[in-house]
Parts: C-alpha cells; sequence; structure tokens
C-alpha cells in the first residue's frame, strides 16, 4: 500500500476515533509501519485540518524531517514497532471508561470472556510516568507483554495491531470492555473467569482470526 494512501487512512482513522467517543481533540495518536519506519499523526493539529502532507514519517531510531512534528508519544510508537514484529498499526487515545479505571489504576479483570481480545487473561493497566518520555514506552511495553491492549494509569489505553482498521475494532471493543467492568462495580465485584477458561477462548479467538 503507498505512503499515500496510509496517509489518507491514518487521517481516516483519526477521524473515526473521535466520532466513536474513543477521543476527543487532538489528544489522541495513531501510526502505521512502513518500511523502515512508520508514519504517525502530527502535534497539536486537529484531525479535521489534518492533511496528508502533515503526517509525519519517522525511523525507527526516532529521526523526523518535514515542517511538522510528529505526536509527543511518538517515542511508545516507535518502541512497540521496534520491539514487536506482530504490530502494523498503533492507536491511542483517552476513552472515558479506560480512562476512568487507569485513573483508578485498575486493570481489567478477566469478568468477561471478551477480555482476551486484547491476547491474555487480563488488560493490564501500566503505572504512571510523564506523557510523551521513555519512561512511560518502557512501561507501557512491560504491559502490553504477550497482549495487545493496556490501559496507562493517569491517561488513556494503547493498543495495537495488524492493521488500522483492525486497531480501530480492538480499541472500541476494550473501551466497552471498560464501561460494562466499572459499571458491574458500582453494584459489586464481578465473578472472574479462571486462567483456563481464558486460555480456552483465547486459543478459539485465534482460530476464528485464522479463518
Amino acid at each position: 500500500m503507498s505512503h499515500s494512501t496510509l496517509r489518507q487512512q491514518l487521517i481516516d482513522t483519526a477521524l473515526a476515533i473521535n466520532r466513536y467517543g474513543i477521543n476527543q481533540g487532538t489528544s489522541g495518536n495513531l501510526s502505521v509501519r512502513v518500511p523502515g519506519g512508520f508514519l504517525v499523526t502530527p502535534s497539536a493539529i486537529p484531525y479535521e485540518n489534518c492533511r496528508p502532507e502533515d503526517i509525519v514519517h519517522m525511523d525507527l531510531e526516532g529521526r523526523w524531517q518535514g515542517e511538522r512534528k510528529p505526536s509527543s508519544e511518538w517515542r511508545f510508537h516507535r518502541d512497540i514497532y521496534r520491539s514487536r514484529g506482530d504490530a502494523q498499526a498503533v492507536l491511542h487515545a483517552h476513552p472515558p471508561w479506560c480512562t476512568t479505571l487507569a485513573c483508578l489504576g485498575r486493570e481489567i479483570p478477566p469478568f468477561h470472556y471478551m477480555v482476551a481480545v486484547a491476547g491474555g487473561t487480563n488488560i493490564r493497566c501500566a503505572p504512571y510516568a510523564t506523557f510523551g518520555t521513555q519512561k512511560l514506552s518502557d512501561l507501557a511495553l512491560a504491559a502490553l507483554a504477550d497482549r495487545k491492549a493496556c490501559l496507562l494509569a493517569n491517561h488513556g489505553m494503547l493498543c495495537l495491531e495488524e492493521d488500522l482498521q483492525q486497531a480501530l475494532s480492538l480499541a472500541i471493543e476494550v473501551e466497552n470492555l471498560a464501561r460494562v467492568y466499572a459499571q458491574a462495580l458500582q453494584i459489586g465485584e464481578p465473578a472472574l473467569l479462571n486462567q483456563e477458561e481464558m486460555v480456552r477462548i483465547a486459543e478459539k479467538f485465534r482460530v476464528y482470526r485464522q479463518r
């Protein structure tokens, strides 16, 4: 797929995360892998004003050229691509329910079988670190180990997938799980599925995706 097509897809997906209520304003950021690096949304430009030429190309050393600066969170995009061969697209946003749990420092436990859609038995919450820092990137990568999504304490949500459309779908699903979990907590502590069942579900998801 050409860079110009991917640049437009990034803008379209960025507009979609706001439209779906996954993000607000310019707070989120998105990227997609290309040979030798990645394309990432620029810093501080409203998505509705973003043009394909505003999308920033970066290499895996964190270098870029051009008038636009990359998102301040470019470090965890770079580090995910450097360490995760399965990552072809990365999405970071501040969904209301994910952010609610993140502000409480709570992970999403296996209260529902769909938690396995993020690749494991839970959706971890990375400890807090200042946005845009290498420390935040390191903590996020640890929380993403063997997972496709995590929460970022007092911040938001981060996920990776095989393409932008799947990244958007995963973000929507994780936000829905966060909402239902937070609602369940208003009544009591929900029953949790055991490790054996979650492993079984994860395998069923893996086979389903292969089809």
